[in-house]
């Protein structure tokens, strides 16, 4: 196979995600799959193995539930990919869908909580303010909660008595507090850890009449599970020895936890014995688990890659738990990690070099979407695309990346952008020294904060890169605030001590339209034309300044905020920017 044929065949393969299904009726699952080019949700009746597509939307699908009881699929409608819309519903078995809540004025989606007795619990952000809905069975929707700070619904008990939000009124929407109130939005129990540890509600115990919410704490300065009964208060603190950030979800006997422990890009799986106190070990292959969840009897199912492997969904009994379909993704090279030390201490780096062709390689610094994000061990068609083109592939989990405790995580101290910049240096210094990388034909790259770190670094290393590609950046902070979705607003707030009025000279210094002037490589800028995270009009203002100075430049738009739902969107893209790549920079 072609190289070009082998990287578009690893985005054409089918994926699909872990399945989820319903408390009460497990045999009841939906996933979502690509299947048909564009990311749909999809019912698994495991008892009869059927399996229908439920949704097919021009631009995707990216949000599903499925209720307790297994007899309704809900999922979030937005238009034209934007992120603005409503919730909808259709019966599992099938038929007419419907509005999920009558008459609930649309907005950008903050989660949704379902309940065994039919009782919907649904966030949603518009003109400035946060609002959960609670949405009796046949009854119009109720105003549950209200804020102009972010909040969310987390979860709703099995008997609908307790609603789970995490809220940012105490100013950091980073570092969330925990409410759990009742169905008229009385407090029932708080969880608030103080301005630098936040509290994130994951899952009631899944057994009615169970109050025992599981949450995520940062006491010990990395997330660690906590269970918690909001109406007594006790709480019960998990701690394991073992480094790296945990995440956890109940058995369904509500008797003990599955743990997921990241440490160093890398996923593993532990069982803990709420009576007991016992941790065990589940046997995992070497890899990245982006999801897992028990089944009834005690197995667990996870969605499992690596650097090298394709996707699979696999179960701890050794067998595959659904096949997406088509033929399998191809490999891809291995990961190496490489450590450095950093201005901030030590960087961890992932490094994928091309089978071809001898060091010092061109390459392409690929920074993730985060700064809530790192980049793991796991597959990726975008990795491995340039990997067969010929460059060596760089993934910096610099300072601001999950992962790595809380400190690590929360090192963004006002230079937002150029602490993460220097980091990436480091990095790039030391495969420059070890003859690893041709300082001369480097890319600074990424999607979203990753395009954000490509646009500000090649304006203020401009020595640095030979070329820069940036897709859905933010390329002006200030503009970028006054057009974008109300959660992204909390977060810029948090991150940046305040609002463009009350941070103008922090805002201005961390954006990448300042330093338009000082920038000396070509540039390819990746925009979605209805993107309320990114949005259209800052980029379009960077892009004027960039030909104002006359910088080389090339804009490309479509019509989505998540092209990456759409599998020709993603190839095409990949493709343009690859020849841009050939275009500036050499690959022997």
């Amino acid at each position: 196979m072609k190289a070009e044929e082998r990287w578009q065949a690893r985005f054409r393969a089918s994926r699909m995600t872990l399945p989820a299904w319903a408390r009460q009726a497990p045999n009841r699952s939906i996933y979502r799959s690509n299947a048909t080019g564009t990311w749909e949700v999809y019912a698994w009746d495991r008892a009869t193995g059927a399996v229908r597509q439920v949704t097919d939307r021009p631009k995707g699908t990216a949000y599903a539930a499925i209720d307790p009881a297994g007899q309704w699929i809900y999922w979030f409608a937005d238009t034209d990919g934007d992120e603005f819309g409503t919730w909808w519903r259709q019966p599992f078995a099938g038929g007419p869908s419907e509005p999920a809540a009558p008459g609930l004025p649309p907005g950008q989606p903050g989660g949704i909580a379902l309940s065994a007795t039919g009782l919907a619990a649904i966030s949603l952000a518009s003109e400035g303010t946060f609002r959960i809905h609670l949405v009796h069975p046949g009854a119009p929707a109720e105003l549950l909660y209200e804020h102009a700070e972010a909040a969310w619904v987390t979860d709703m008990s099995l008997d609908g008595s307790l609603i789970a939000i995490n809220h940012g009124e105490y100013g950091d929407f980073r570092r969330p507090a925990l409410r759990v109130v009742d169905q008229h939005g009385e407090t029932v129990g708080e969880l608030y850890d103080g301005p630098d540890k936040g509290v994130h509600g994951l899952r009631f115990a899944p057994v009615l009449g169970d109050r025992r919410l599981l949450t995520l704490h940062e006491r010990r300065q990395r997330h660690e599970p906590l269970v918690w009964d909001p109406v007594t208060d006790e709480q019960r603190e998990i701690w394991l020895k073992d480094p790296g950030d945990l995440a956890a979800e109940w058995f369904d006997d509500g008797r003990g936890l599955l743990i997921v422990r990241d440490h160093r890009a890398r996923s593993y799986l532990h069982r803990y014995d709420l009576a007991g106190g016992v941790l065990t070990l589940i046997d995992t292959p070497h890899g990245v688990i982006d999801e897992a969840a028990p089944r009834p009897g005690g197995h667990i199912e996870y969605s499992w890659s690596s650097g090298s492997r394709p996707p699979v969904i696999r179960s701890s009994n050794g067998q595959v738990v659904l096949n997406a379909g088509g033929p399998p993704a191809p490999p891809s090279v291995p990961v190496e990690d490489l450590d450095v030390e950093g201005p901030g201490g030590r960087i961890h780096a992932l490094v994928s070099k091309p089978e071809t062709g001898a060091a010092p390689h061109p390459a392409v610094f690929l920074m993730h979407g985060g700064p809530t994000d790192h980049d793991r061990d796991a597959f990726s068609p975008e990795v491995a695309a340039w990997v067969d083109a010929g460059f060596a592939v760089v993934r910096v989990n610099y300072r601001g990346s999950t992962g790595y405790g809380s400190a690590w995580r929360d090192a963004l101290h006002g230079d937002v952008g150029h602490i993460e910049l220097a980091d990436i240096a480091a990095v790039r210094q030391a495969l420059v020294d070890r003859g690893t990388i041709d300082p001369a034909r480097l890319i600074l790259a990424g999607t979203a904060w990753g395009g954000y770190l490509s646009l500000l670094g090649l304006g203020v290393q401009p020595g640095l890169w030979a070329a820069g590609i940036a897709a859905v950046p933010i390329a002006c902070h200030q503009t970028c605030y006054e057009d974008e979705a109300e959660s992204l607003r909390a977060y810029q707030r948090a991150l940046l001590g305040g609002s463009p009025d009350e941070q103008p000279e922090r805002y201005a210094f961390c954006s990448p339209i300042t330093y338009v002037d000082q920038i000396k490589s070509p540039l390819l800028i990746l925009a979605g034309e209805n993107d309320t995270r990114c949005p259209l009009r800052q980029i379009e203002k960077y892009v004027a300044k960039l030909a104002e100075h006359g910088r080389e430049h090339e804009l490309y738009t479509y019509g989505a905020i998540r092209g990456s739902l759409v599998v020709a969107e993603r190839i095409a893209q990949t493709a343009l920017q690859l020849e841009f790549a050939r275009k500036h920079v050499h690959v022997g």
